[in-house]
C-alpha cells in the first residue's frame, strides 16, 4: 500500500509528469473548514480512477476542487490537465479545458426536453458528441428525446446527465455518485456506458459509496479518510485487501 505518494517538491511538477490529470498537494475550505488537506495523485489517460472513502472523508470537496467550482475554496496547490494548468482557472474555463462534472444531483433543468437539456450545452464551443452518437450510447433518451428531462426516472436522469458532459469535448469525466437509487440493472446499464466511454480515450474520475461496483470497474483506486489520500494503487488492491477495506471503506 502507498500512503500519501512522493511527488515532486519542485514548482509546476506536474509540466514533467507522466500522468494526463495530476493534482498536487490541493487543500480546500469550507468557511473554516480544512476538508482537503495536501491531496496529491495522477491519473492516466483513459484511466478510469475510483475515489473511494466513508461519508465525509471529502470525495466529493475534491471533485469540486478539481472541477474548481467555487465552493469549497481552493487555497493551495497544483491542478494539471494534459501539462495545462487549471489552478487558476474559473470553473467555465476548467470545463473549456475539458473537465465536466457530473453532480450527485444531476442538475437537469426543469421546463427543457432530453434534447433541449443537451441542445443547450452545446450552445458555446467546443462541441463534443453529436446528438446521433448520444441516442446511439443511450437509445431511451433517443426515445424520450422530446419528453421533459425531470420527468424521466432516476436512471435516464442520469444517463441524460452523463450525454450532456460528453456533448461537450471533454478529456476527463467527474461522477459523483452516479449509482446513487438506482436498482442494479441499471447500474449495469451505466456500467456498460462508461466501459464504453474509457474506450474512446476518456478519462473518468468515479466517486461512489457502492465501492465494490466501483473498484470491479476501475483501474486505479485512491483512498482519502478526513481529507486526505491514505491509499494510491490499483483498484485489484483494495478488492484483494480485507483490512483497508475493513478501515477505510466499511466493506
Amino acid at each position: 500500500m502507498n500512503v500519501k505518494p512522493d511527488f515532486s517538491k519542485g514548482k509546476n511538477y506536474a509540466e514533467t509528469a507522466p500522468a494526463f490529470l495530476s493534482v498536487w498537494n490541493m487543500e480546500a475550505y469550507y468557511g473554516e473548514s480544512y476538508i482537503v488537506q495536501n491531496v496529491s495523485f495522477n491519473v492516466h489517460e483513459g484511466e478510469i480512477l475510483a475515489l473511494l472513502g466513508r461519508n465525509g472523508a471529502g470525495k466529493t470537496s475534491t471533485l469540486r476542487s478539481i472541477a474548481r467550482i467555487g465552493s469549497p475554496l481552493v487555497t493551495h496547490g497544483e491542478i494539471w490537465l494534459d501539462h495545462q494548468p487549471l489552478h487558476n482557472m474559473a470553473s467555465h474555463q476548467a470545463a473549456q479545458a475539458g473537465l465536466a462534472l457530473v453532480p450527485e444531483d444531476r442538475r437537469i433543468i426543469a421546463g427543457l426536453t432530453v434534447e433541449e437539456n443537451i441542445q443547450l450545452a452545446q450552445i458555446a464551443p467546443p462541441v463534443g458528441w453529436s446528438l446521433e452518437r448520444l441516442y446511439e450510447l443511450f437509445p431511451r433518451l433517443g426515445e424520450r428525446r422530446k419528453q421533459e428531462g425531470v420527468t424521466l426516472s432516476g436512471g435516464e436522469q442520469q444517463m441524460l446527465a452523463i450525454a450532456r458532459a460528453l456533448s461537450r469535448d471533454i478529456k476527463v469525466l467527474l461522477l459523483d455518485e452516479p449509482y446513487e437509487g438506482l436498482a442494479p440493472v441499471i447500474v449495469d446499464e451505466i456500467e456498460k456506458t462508461l466501459r464504453i466511454i474509457k474506450e474512446q480515450g476518456i478519462t473518468t474520475i468515479l466517486v461512489e459509496q457502492n465501492a465494490v461496483r466501483a473498484l470491479e470497474l476501475a483501474d486505479r483506486a485512491v483512498i482519502l479518510d478526513t481529507g486526505s489520500v491514505v491509499f494510491d494503487g490499483t483498484a485489484a488492491e483494495v478488492l484483494g485487501n480485507d483490512d483497508l477495506r475493513a478501515e477505510y471503506l466499511a466493506i
